[in-house]
This record gives C-alpha cells, sequence and structure tokens, in this order.
C-alpha cells in the first residue's frame, strides 16, 4: 500500500553526514590486506573504501555529499540493477564457500568448543591491567576519568569493541552456519565514520576480519545490508552491472516514538519516558503476534534501537528470500494509520474487520485505558478534546455539541471521564435514527489510531534498505542496540536502564573474580570468564546467543532434510518441503 507521507527523520543521525558510497571507477585497490599509495578522491566524486590502507583521517570531513539520515541514504544510494541473471566472472575472492556443518556435533557443544580457546573475547587472565595512561585500556582508568568521555570518542569506542562486542554470534547469526559461507562473505555492511563520511559496500570473509576493519576504521556505528549475488568489493569487476543484485535480507521493522508526538503528552522529539515506551511495548506486541500467527514466521528478534525506538529482524529463511514486492504487501498488510501529524482522521478501516484488526484490539484495549486515557490524558486542554470530537461520526452533531458543553463545564476533566461521557450522552440521546452502530465503529478507530503500531514501512519495503548492527552504540545515548526478549522482558523493558558504553567500561573495572569451589584451580575459574560477562551486558548477549543457536539449528535442519529427498528423489514427502 502507497506510503502517504515521507519517512520522519532517523533518530540515529543526529548530525548531517557526508554520502560516500564507492562508486568512483578505480580509486584503490579492492583488498583488504594490499598496502600501497594513498589515492586523493575527489571532493565531488564517491569514494571507495575497499583498501585497507584507506582510514579515517585519509577521508576528509570537508568531502562535499547531500545531508541525508541513515534511513534515507541506503534508499537513495541501494539502487537495485535490473534483475538479469549474467555469469559472474570467475575471481577468487568471489568464489562461493561450501558450508559443511559438522555431522554428530549438538550447537549448544559447537559453541561452547568455540568460546573454550578463543581469544576473541579478552579474559580475565589474557586482559592484564596496565597503567591509566594506556590509551587502548580505558577501563583501567578511574571513574572520573571514564564519564568525561563521550559515547563516540574514539577510545571509549575502541575498549567496546575490542572487549565488549559479541563478534562470533554476529558472524553465526548472520552467515546462519558456524563455517564461513557466502550469507557471510557476499554481505554489505556500511560504516558511519567519526568524521561524519558513509562508506557503502564493505564486505569481509569472516568475523575476525570484520573486527579488524572496525578497529582500523573505528566507525560510531555500522549497518547490515543484503547478500548479493556477489562479493560487494568486487562489483565493479563484473562485466554487467545487472549481475550485481541483492539476494536475500532479513525482513525488518522501524518504530520510532516521534511518530507518536501527536498523541504522546509526556515527551516529544528525541526525548522519551517509561510512560510513553509503552507505545513501543504495544507495537512490539501486535506486529511480533501478526508476524507469527498470520505469516508463520518463528525466528523474529526485536532489538532497542538505542534512544527511541525499535527495530524488527525477521530472520527466517522464508523471510529472507521475500522481492519487493511481497515486503511491500507485508508492510501494507500491517499498515493502519496513515496522515501526519496535521491530518485528521488517521485510521479509516472497512466493516467488519479483518481478524488481524479484531485480534489487535484485544491486545490494545488495555493498553489503552491505562497507558493512554490514565497515564497520557490526551485529551485533557479544550484543544485535545476538540481532536477527540472531530474523530466521532460528522452526522451526529448533537452528541458532539452535547459533549462540548459538559466538558466546557468541567475543563479539568480527565480523559478517563471524557471516554466515558460518549457512551452515558449517547445513552440519553433524543435524536432521531441514532446510529449506535456508527459509534461503536468510531471508538475502535479511535483507539486504534492511539494504540496501533505506526510504522516507517519504508525499511520494510526494500530489500536494499540497510539497518542499524544490533549492539553497536548510539552516539547519542551512549546506551548499546541491545535486543529486547518478547517472551520473558518486553513488559519490563526499561530503554532508560540500558546499559551505556561507559557504564560497561567501568563495571568491568569493579568486577571481582568469583572464589573457587571444591578444589577448583583458581586458573580455570579465569579462563572462562569473558570481558562482557562481568558486565550488565551478560544477559542480551546470552539471549543472542541463545536466538543464533535456535536459527542455525533450524537451518540445518532444513538442509538435511532437503539433502535426503534430493538422495531419495524427491519422493515420499516431497510436499511437506515447501515453504512459505
Amino acid at each position: 500500500m502507497p506510503h502517504s507521507e515521507s519517512p520522519p527523520e532517523s533518530e540515529d543521525s543526529p548530525i548531517p553526514m557526508v554520502n560516500v558510497d564507492q562508486e568512483q571507477e578505480g580509486a584503490v585497490a579492492e583488498s583488504t590486506t594490499a598496502q600501497g599509495p594513498e589515492t586523493q578522491q575527489p571532493a565531488d566524486e564517491d569514494v571507495d573504501m575497499a583498501d585497507s590502507n584507506v582510514t579515517p583521517q585519509n577521508l576528509s570531513a570537508s568531502t562535499t555529499g547531500t545531508n541525508q539520515t541513515s534511513e534515507s541514504k541506503a534508499e537513495s544510494q541501494a539502487e537495485t540493477p535490473n534483475n538479469q541473471e549474467t555469469p559472474v566472472p570467475d575471481a577468487a575472492t568471489s568464489a562461493p564457500i561450501e558450508s559443511k556443518p559438522a555431522t554428530g556435533v549438538k550447537l549448544e557443544e559447537l559453541f561452547d568448543e568455540m568460546d573454550s580457546d578463543d581469544d576473541e573475547f579478552p579474559t580475565t587472565k589474557t586482559a592484564k591491567r596496565e597503567p591509566a595512561s594506556s590509551p587502548d585500556l580505558l577501563s583501567s582508568q578511574s571513574d572520573m576519568e571514564i564519564d568525561i568521555h563521550e559515547a563516540s570518542d574514539p577510545e571509549v569506542m575502541r575498549t567496546f569493541y575490542q572487549r565488549l562486542f559479541p563478534w562470533r554470534y554476529l558472524f553465526q547469526w548472520l552467515n546462519h552456519s558456524p563455517t564461513p559461507t557466502n550469507d557471510f562473505s557476499h554481505r554489505e555492511f556500511a560504516f558511519t565514520l567519526q568524521n561524519d563520511a558513509y562508506l557503502r559496500y564493505q564486505s569481509f570473509a569472516t568475523s575476525d576480519l570484520l573486527r579488524k576493519d572496525v578497529l582500523r576504521l573505528m566507525p560510531s556505528r555500522f549497518e547490515i545490508g543484503p547478500v548479493y549475488t556477489a562479493n560487494p568489493r568486487d562489483r565493479k569487476t563484473l562485466r554487467n552491472s545487472s549481475a550485481f543484485r541483492p539476494l536475500s535480507k532479513e525482513l525488518c521493522f522501524d518504530i520510532d516514538l516521534t511518530d507518536y508526538d501527536d498523541i504522546r503528552t509526556c515527551c516529544d522529539k528525541a526525548n522519551i519516558c517509561q510512560k510513553c515506551w509503552q507505545f513501543i511495548t504495544m507495537a512490539i506486541k501486535v506486529v511480533d503476534t501478526a508476524l507469527r500467527e498470520d505469516f508463520g514466521f518463528k525466528h523474529i528478534m526485536w532489538v532497542y534501537s538505542g534512544r527511541r525506538g525499535a527495530h524488527a529482524w525477521v530472520c527466517d529463511k522464508s523471510a529472507r528470500a521475500l522481492d519487493d514486492q511481497k515486503r511491500r504487501a507485508i508492510a501494507g498488510y500491517l499498515e493502519v494509520i496513515r496522515g501526519g501529524a496535521q491530518s485528521g482522521k488517521k485510521v479509516n478501516l472497512r466493516r467488519p474487520l479483518h481478524p488481524h484488526l479484531v485480534r489487535s484490539l484485544d491486545i490494545l484495549k488495555q493498553h489503552f485505558q491505562s497507558d493512554v486515557l490514565e497515564a497520557q490524558d490526551p485529551w485533557r486542554t479544550e484543544e485535545q478534546q476538540e481532536k477527540l470530537l472531530a474523530l466521532l461520526p460528522s452526522d451526529q452533531k448533537q452528541l458532539v455539541s452535547a459533549l462540548r458543553n459538559k466538558w466546557a463545564s468541567s475543563p479539568d476533566r480527565p480523559s478517563t471521564l471524557k471516554w466515558a461521557d460518549i457512551d452515558s450522552v449517547a445513552k440519553t440521546s433524543t435524536a432521531k435514527n441514532f446510529d449506535t452502530k456508527s459509534l461503536l465503529d468510531a471508538k475502535q478507530d479511535i483507539v486504534l489510531e492511539y494504540t496501533y503500531p505506526r510504522l516507517d514501512i519504508e525499511v520494510s519495503k526494500k530489500l536494499n534498505h540497510l539497518l542499524k548492527s544490533p549492539f553497536v552504540v548510539h552516539p547519542g545515548t551512549g546506551r548499546v542496540c541491545v535486543p529486547i526478549d518478547v517472551k520473558r522482558g518486553l513488559e519490563s523493558f526499561d530503554p532508560l536502564g540500558v546499559p551505556t558504553v561507559q557504564s560497561l567500561i567501568r563495571e568491568i573495572d569493579e568486577w571481582k573474580k568469583p572464589e573457587p569451589k571444591g578444589g577448583e584451580q583458581e586458573q580455570e575459574v579465569e579462563k572462562h570468564v569473558v570481558d562482557w560477562e562481568k558486565t550488565s551486558l551478560k544477559g542480551y548477549i546470552e539471549y543472542f546467543r541463545s536466538f543464533v543457536i535456535g536459527l542455525m539449528k533450524d537451518e540445518r535442519e532444513v538442509k538435511v532434510k532437503r539433502e535426503r529427498e534430493e538422495e531419495g528423489g524427491g519422493g515420499g514427502g516431497g510436499g511437506d518441503s515447501m515453504e512459505f
């Protein structure tokens, strides 16, 4: 369905960014290891950052470009080529990588084996304290020294990326297998550097290479794009541009509290509190339920955006394979609120209501009473109550007039009573042919207008749209973009209580190793305590890890099932293998 207004400005780009998408021919050699002379780039052309010699210092912040948010940049830059199949030239960097999962090994055991002897996350034993003058270990500084650093400070971010970021689990999430495949090596990453340059079409064969490049460039954040037909770094070597096109990506949804500014009374713009966060809670409940029950998706991860919103990543294989047309259809199915803050009635639905909307009303009616009428008191002023009256049926002027007079005599009347007044005054109406059905429909529309999810559907429509990675740090708040456990912790999730990068570094500093129990060797105790386990980030990473295990388990089972069916000639149960 068409989107009636332009998407709102992204919360994630508090300052304008220089737009760089790496399309200048022959700018630099596209190799992560080659060493060569720097290439001076014209200020008015795109810059390719595939060369490992390019650093944030090499890229001048004076480079001209359009000032866009990350979301709008992704739309303007990621133009999908024509879907014409053309053979990709043979190249070592773009050769498909076969996934060979280990047989007879449980995924949980595979994770444990990987974590036991890896130096990706420094442990208590390996990450020895150094003097406070060391720039690489801010965790050894005093609390006062840590607090004066902003979240975007390169040294703060270096500590976070080195010691706390879950690189392995991010790799396995995007790769869908413990061993490297094209799902990761052909995946696009985009970096936002400290000087606001925006680097597109980065790709990496392993999580270690991604980690090394992040530590080299020190981006304030990075975004995740689709899996392409070829390695994004090799796109300029293809004989036909149509050979480079997006193949798959998670189906994503974006909810931002700024879209609720016309109905929330506690905060506005970038400000949030626990009261208005309930709008996000309502939205997650409705969208998550619809995706699972109406579309059959199973692997859905919700992630706090770091300031005032949430992102959904639908990771099922069937969801990743959706083309733009199907993505638009799903986004349209979930879109009910239409129109900007200045428009009138935003909900106009046909009757009888679709089962999805009936179910949504059932979910939202309790929130409407407590989180809207009581917490927000949305019609407390005369101007606000006129908005409510405008949403009532236009042919019931007598009812509207009676309500206006009643409220004029009691200017401090709360919204809970004003909502109840609609029914009580309607019952005393003397108007002929009073239409109670139209009044009921209007009240349902009002409940939906004040509670139903307000989605930025542009994020969901395009296969080539980029979205901020989980676990990056929001540069404005310092909060980590942590996943939300919808089943166990949605109602209790507090966005203002999410750990900041500064607090996490302080927690590492304050951590004390547990006492050995029952003859345990002290070295064994130290060996298994990685830095994120010493902090309040532990629960979020453990949830992410369990999500990844479930996703990989299902991917592996589907692959094994298909292999068995192919070996058996496709007979006996081929119909059962059909997917959405």
